[in-house]
């Protein structure tokens, strides 16, 4: 049996999980620690990958990042070739699909974190990003890692996005879910078995280690 598309999948949500790591901790760190303008329909933005049809958010992307688009236009001017339809395509797709489920649930782990250890460091002249690399982060640790669990899995499963913005191309960008359609739709049932079984384990591993960690997660003083 061939494996390179569940190979694939993995150095793609591999990618993803750093990308969307960053920017979502980043992120819900901001959202968490101060208040602006505009904060809810941030939000609202944030958890639409979670609702929208795959479909649907895969038409704004093609339209955001097609050849037609500036941004696209300005990717194929610096490398020479188009942003869709390749591995940085379903890299972006992962990335996507992650960074909700890391946003939402680091959220909730900074927001367990007791106030009055923030407000104490800032009165001892500790800057707002120290406070929350050396305090809120380190307090936070499990339910970060829960959302980089899940975000994993979920980068690992995507099928939707994937298949709108990087195709389905063997070798290319045929993640391990879209070799399981093909699969099916070409009668190859002990293929689709096959990697169905493992995208299935490795999917229930990520939803019990995510369920460990937050459990674990420390709560207020």
């Amino acid at each position: 049996m061939n494996w390179e598309p569940l190979a694939l999948s993995f150095r793609v949500a591999l990618v993803a999980i750093v990308l969307a790591g960053l920017s979502g901790v980043a992120l819900a760190g901001l959202m968490t620690r101060t208040r602006f303008f505009g904060r809810d329909l941030l939000d609202a933005l944030v958890t639409a990958p979670m609702v929208l049809p795959p479909t649907v958010l895969g038409y704004y992307l093609l339209t955001f990042i097609g050849r037609n688009s500036a941004l696209g236009r300005i990717y194929e001017d610096l490398t020479g070739s188009s942003l869709v339809f390749t591995p940085t395509a379903a890299v972006l797709a992962a990335s996507i699909a992650a960074f909700p489920f890391i946003v939402k649930t680091t959220s909730a782990a900074l927001e367990d974190v007791d106030p009055r250890l923030l407000a104490a460091a800032s009165t001892l002249g500790a800057s707002p990003l120290r406070v929350f690399l050396t305090i809120a982060l380190p307090l936070s640790r499990s339910g970060v890692m829960a959302g980089l669990t899940l975000g994993f899995a979920r980068a690992l499963g995507d099928f939707g996005v994937t298949l709108m913005i990087a195709g389905n191309i063997p070798g290319l960008t045929q993640t391990a879910s879209l070799a399981i359609y093909d699969a099916v739709q070409a009668n190859r049932e002990a293929r689709a078995a096959g990697l169905a079984a493992v995208m299935g384990a490795l999917a229930i591993t990520a939803l019990y280690l995510g369920a460990k960690l937050v459990k674990r997660r420390p709560h207020a003083w």
